[in-house]
């Protein structure tokens, strides 16, 4: 499916989109969680659980707790992320925005159906998400499927962490232009 973005079409878009590639992985999920699925931040919920212990009053070593803390975080990071796939994503080229994206699935989906969709996004300080979306548009372009998503169940947080995705791939598109 072929469509023309004319000017009028792009001034109702809410959200700026960007071309990209992403590490990314999606996997159809039943409709009926649809209400109970949450856009998220992977490991958000594992250091959570966590409390903060006071700070020691010798500085010296609160400066060396602070440092362990620092690193152990770091590793419960990666090892989560390790745990939750995010190491072996495949790059995609995806359109996406604080809306949805659109990506080249290789297979067929219906609209209506759910996507759960890993990402890693980011080029300084790279972050892992869980994204759902629901099917608004599926088609054949170069033999290849392309779906487009809307994004559902997602808090303002993570909604600006994909904006500010966007903005940060469209800088880096900019300055590659200048030079």
């Amino acid at each position: 499916m072929t469509t023309i973005m004319t000017e009028e079409t792009e001034n109702k878009r809410e959200y700026s989109r960007v071309d990209t590639c992403i590490p990314l992985e999606y996997n159809l999920v039943r409709y009926e969680h649809k209400e109970t699925m949450r856009a998220r931040v992977a490991g958000q919920s594992v250091l959570a659980e966590f409390k903060n212990l006071p700070n020691p009053d010798d500085q010296l070593i609160a400066q060396w707790l602070q440092s362990i803390n620092t690193k152990l975080n770091e590793i419960i990071r990666l090892m989560t992320l390790h745990h939750d796939g995010f190491n072996c994503l495949n790059m995609a080229k995806v359109n996406i925005s604080g809306g949805g994206m659109s990506l080249n699935t290789g297979k067929s989906f219906v609209v209506g159906d759910i996507l759960e969709i890993k990402v890693m996004l980011g080029i300084q300080m790279p972050v892992a998400l869980f994204l759902y979306g629901e099917v608004i548009d599926t088609g054949i372009f170069h033999s290849e499927y392309d779906t487009s998503v809307e994004f559902i169940n997602m808090d303002d947080f993570i909604r600006d962490e994909i904006i500010r995705f966007v903005f940060e791939t469209e800088r880096e598109i900019l300055r590659e232009k200048r030079r």
